[in-house]
């Protein structure tokens, strides 16, 4: 289903802006603040079918936007007097300027008691509208602008507010596989204090929790052999995470300590059987925190041969950088979602650009410093590009980041879909 059929199906008039001059030939209005539809409802005046009237003198046009089932289309109403015309006596043509300069046109014909548009009205509806009528030789024309999801931000502050653009084009996407799993320390980034040989603990110098440096004495020992004091160091940097002796235990087998570098961990996956044939070394994963606020595009660097007896499941690790220690801390539960295919298409956006508008999934377009919604058909999609199947045009310059400070301007200005 296209962006335009998700919509709440019901007949919608078209906004207008208010100031419409009246007499015979061209109108013109101001045009309204950027960043939102041009008028209110109550700025205008409405017709019987709760349209936007145009007069010009005794003739006026309601001018609607119906969509009851059906993709947008114009259902014009021609009044001479206020009383209805027959349809069949009106030439009307409507063009839609949009930003960038791209033109919908109209023409129209007459069904029943009105005029039909013979295209869809696309989203966004958001446009410079000029009209064109002809009713018993007189001719009758208005002009208007009628904004939706755009706004205008200087350059200074755009870049101030960290907005970057690209052009959209070619990509390649995939399939995604996702999986639960959980931050582990990686081998490397583990390490055990243990007594060299046999005897009596003399001193611990570290508690759990301290930061330790390598090479620095955690602990004494006295050897029952030899009856030596012998001194034991941190074999790595990091955090004591367990402590397993006090000072007069006598040192064997177990650890005295265990210190983690936290800056070093990856995240272990479950990969399940029907997943197993898939899932291969280098392939690009996002990891996300389960609350989905942190998030990261990492690969997978190791999966392991063999399987877990009672689950059957296998093991994939997927590094996870070290500056971001502080938001993903061993033993935390994490979501993945693994590219398993990949594939070129022909136009494609980062995935990050994509904001919510209404109901529809929109990134938002840039033409000088002028900003507006654009609605996406979607396709694959993988944690860096999304495929799109319509509704942007192979070269629209797009906002990449920055694009909730877009969003925010235009529903600080009220930008309602109120036709």
């Amino acid at each position: 289903m296209s962006p335009a059929s998700s919509r709440r199906l019901a007949p919608l008039a078209l906004i207008l802006a208010a100031g419409l001059m009246t007499g015979c030939g061209a109108k013109s209005e101001k045009a309204a603040p950027e960043g939102g539809h041009t008028a209110a409802a109550a700025d205008y005046e409405r017709g019987p079918h709760r349209g936007r009237m145009l007069r010009d003198g005794d003739f006026a046009l309601e001018m609607t936007i119906f969509e009851d089932g059906v993709e947008p289309e114009f259902h014009v109403y021609a009044y001479n007097k206020d009383k209805p015309v027959d349809p069949k006596s009106i030439n009307l043509s409507v063009e839609l300027i949009r930003l960038g300069g791209k033109v919908d046109h109209f023409a129209f014909a007459p069904q029943q008691d009105y005029l039909r548009g013979n295209g869809v009205v696309a989203e966004p509806h958001s446009f410079d509208v000029k009209i064109k009528a002809t009713q018993g030789g007189r001719p009758h024309a208005w002009s208007y602008a009628s904004y939706e999801g755009r706004t205008t931000i200087s350059a200074q502050a755009a870049k101030a507010g960290g907005v970057k653009t690209e052009q959209a084009g070619a990509a390649v996407v995939g399939d995604l596989v996702d999986m639960a799993g959980r931050v582990e320390v990686t081998p490397e980034g583990r390490g055990e204090v243990r007594a060299w040989y046999p005897g009596r603990i003399m001193a611990m110098s570290a508690g759990l929790g301290q930061q330790v440096r390598k090479g620095q004495v955690l602990a004494r020992v006295e050897s029952s052999n030899s009856l030596q004091t012998y001194s034991i160091p941190a074999p790595i940097s990091g955090v004591i995470v367990e402590k397993n002796a006090n000072v007069g235990d006598v040192a064997y087998e177990q650890p005295l300590y265990v210190i983690a570098d936290p800056t070093k961990l990856h995240a272990e996956f479950f990969v399940y059987p029907r997943d197993a044939e898939r899932i291969k070394v280098g392939q690009g994963v996002e990891v996300r925190g389960l609350s989905g606020e942190v998030k990261v595009l990492s690969q997978v660097e190791a999966v392991l041969p063999t399987a877990d007896l009672a689950s059957q499941t296998l093991v994939a690790h997927v590094e996870i950088p070290g500056a971001l220690a502080g938001s993903f801390r061993p033993g935390m539960g994490v979501e993945g979602s693994f590219q398993v295919s990949a594939r070129s298409v022909p136009l494609a956006v980062r995935t990050k650009a994509l904001q919510r508008f209404r109901d529809f999934t929109v990134v938002f377009i840039k033409v000088g410093d002028s900003y507006e919604v654009r609605m996406l058909e979607l396709g694959a999609r993988t944690p860096e590009w999304t495929e799109v199947l319509g509704g942007l045009e192979p070269g629209a310059e797009y906002v990449t980041d920055g694009a909730y400070l877009i969003r925010a301007d235009i529903e600080k200005s009220g930008a309602s879909h109120d036709h």
